[in-house]
């Protein structure tokens, strides 16, 4: 697909301009900017939706290699009858967690590579989990960043 220029004022005014278009124009600027005839029953909604969209992918560039791969991925595990995973929280280094077990607060610290807990490097959330516990902890679970432990403490 071409990557036409816009100034962000043409697309909000053309999208703007959707509004006022009757269903049957509507399916028309479907015809144009999709290239293929628009499906018999879209309900008007959809349609402006779908062109408002359609209007900016063509403005702003669409999708991301990486974020149609992870969608791709997604609709072949699901052909396929398997379960959508999702992705753990990104923490961003820098980020202070903190985690209070058997009457003590525990902080950690995200670094680029690792954690530091205890004015000490660590691997890893798990590693530091078992620091603390003494046994085998997912350390992401362990510190309330995955479902499982979310409320829990």
């Amino acid at each position: 697909m071409t990557r036409r220029t816009h100034n962000a004022k043409q697309v909000a005014d053309e999208l703007e301009s959707l509004k006022t278009l009757s269903h049957a124009q509507l399916k028309e600027r479907w015809n144009e900017l999709y290239d293929v005839p628009c499906p018999a029953h879209m309900s008007r909604r959809f349609l402006l939706e779908a062109i408002a969209y359609r209007i900016q992918e063509k403005a702003f560039g669409g999708l991301g290699k990486t974020t149609r791969r992870r969608l791709d991925k997604a609709a072949a595990d699901l052909a396929a009858g398997r379960t959508l995973s999702t992705p753990r929280p990104k923490i961003k280094p820098g980020t202070r967690l903190l985690r209070e077990w058997q009457g003590a607060v525990h902080e950690v610290i995200v670094l680029n590579k690792g954690v530091r807990y205890r004015e000490e490097s660590w691997p890893s959330l798990s590693a530091v989990a078992r620091e603390i516990t003494g046994a085998r902890w997912s350390g992401p679970r362990f510190f309330g960043l995955t479902g499982e432990a979310r409320g829990r403490a």
